[in-house]
């Protein structure tokens, strides 16, 4: 999701991959699958870059990288995955370690994140092998997934994790009854990283509860594993154990996936999502779709981020915007009513396009503050208590 490596390539893969911009604030979307391809296409150069803040949330727990390059974690720890060693729930941010890190997803009950030197952790829930360290024992604190310290970007889903190399290689791990890891269903768990098929050319890869999506560096986009509500986007209800081309379009850009749901930018600035409705996490009224629906007629966003079922996307001005399941107050507009149409959070426009979505919700600014809000039963917006919170609250770390 970040710079990987210290390369340039690392870096814009990982954009690519959360959808997200710098602190600075969101990034054109053609520019940033643009600049991916090429920095792709013309390998690895070392070039320094900054650490980007970014934020992960799981079913109840967060994660956040500052621009120190310092994590942080809060909420439940039943597993482990806040990474400290105990599983001791925290209401407040709890630094992990002194490491630097570049990126960070948070699955249901496991973290992985990316160090500043492209090496790959994990740590939590392990009963699926969605670790990657070659076992299926609870990891408390932070275990190497192998030696390499080539990773660019990193996706954890429900049991699951995918991740793409600086060489534009794609690996995948954990459960895969449904073929969510794309290998043909050859094996029903892998607790060590295998690759996806031959191709050299993934930028982009997001895990959903049993399905995986993915874009290459040429703007096509591939699905693969559950597709019982459509969310590969290839009009069947069944699963598909290999990568499918969704569509013929070269012009996808950023992508996300929901539990039974996917949404992806286009490079002109359009939103698309597929998959399970009943919430309204497509953003559009109406059952599941089975092929990409545009959302709305905007053609400025900037970055989305889906989880569990709920979604939200940032636009190119700066605006934060929400769908899909409110139960807990998590679209941020002050009430519990789900919404089919993306919602504006506030009337805010400095926030930046680093979004977590799930039963909580977080999101950067510009000025480098955090904000969390919805669930809160496990400490998991940040705020000391365990007290459900309709809109965004500042996070403050220690």
């Amino acid at each position: 999701m970040r710079r990987a490596a210290g390369t340039a390539m690392a870096l814009l893969l990982g954009i690519i991959m959360a959808g997200f911009a710098s602190a600075a604030g969101p990034a054109n979307a053609a520019g940033t699958a643009n600049a991916a391809r090429t920095a792709n296409a013309a390998g690895a150069a070392n070039v320094a870059a900054p650490i980007r803040a970014h934020v992960a949330s799981g079913y109840a727990h967060t994660c956040a990288i500052r621009t120190d390059g310092g994590l942080w974690c809060w909420g439940s720890n039943s597993s482990g995955q806040l990474g400290d060693g105990t599983t001791t729930v925290r209401a407040t941010p709890a630094r992990v370690g002194d490491a630097s890190w570049v990126a960070v997803d948070a699955g249901t009950g496991f973290t992985c994140g990316i160090r500043a030197d492209a090496s790959l952790w994990c740590w939590g829930s392990n009963t699926r092998g969605q670790l990657g360290d070659g076992t299926t024992t609870r990891r408390t604190t932070p275990v190497q997934v192998g030696t390499g310290t080539d990773w660019a970007t990193v996706s954890t889903g429900d049991s699951h994790t995918c991740a793409v190399r600086t060489d534009g290689t794609l690996w995948c791990w954990g459960f895969n009854r449904l073929g969510q890891l794309g290998d043909g269903a050859v094996v029903y768990t892998a607790t060590a990283p295998q690759r996806v098929g031959t191709a050299t050319t993934w930028a982009n890869v997001a895990t959903g509860y049993a399905h995986t999506c993915a874009t290459r560096t040429d703007g096509t986009l591939w699905c693969w594993g559950d597709s019982s509500a459509g969310q590969l986007g290839l009009d069947l209800l069944s699963y598909r154990t290999t990568p499918g081309q969704v569509g013929t379009l070269t012009s996808w850009d950023t992508l996300t996936a929901g539990h039974f749901s996917t949404c992806a930018t286009r490079t002109d600035g359009t939103l698309w999502c597929w998959g399970e409705n009943g919430y309204g996490q497509l953003g559009v009224t109406g059952i599941y779709r089975t092929t990409p629906v545009q959302v709305g007629t905007a053609t400025d966003w900037a970055g989305v981020r889906a989880g569990l079922d709920t979604a939200c996307g940032t636009r190119a001005d700066g605006s934060l915007w929400c769908w899909g399941n409110n139960t807990s107050g998590q679209l941020g507009d002050g009430t519990t009513t789900h919404r089919y149409a993306p919602v504006r959070i506030g009337t805010a426009s400095d926030w930046t396009a680093d979004v977590a979505a799930g039963f909580h919700n977080c999101a950067f600014r510009s000025s480098g503050a955090l904000w969390c809000w919805g669930d809160n039963a496990s400490g998991q917006l940040g705020d000391g208590t365990t007290a459900t919170r309709p809109d965004p609250r500042q996070v403050t770390f220690a």
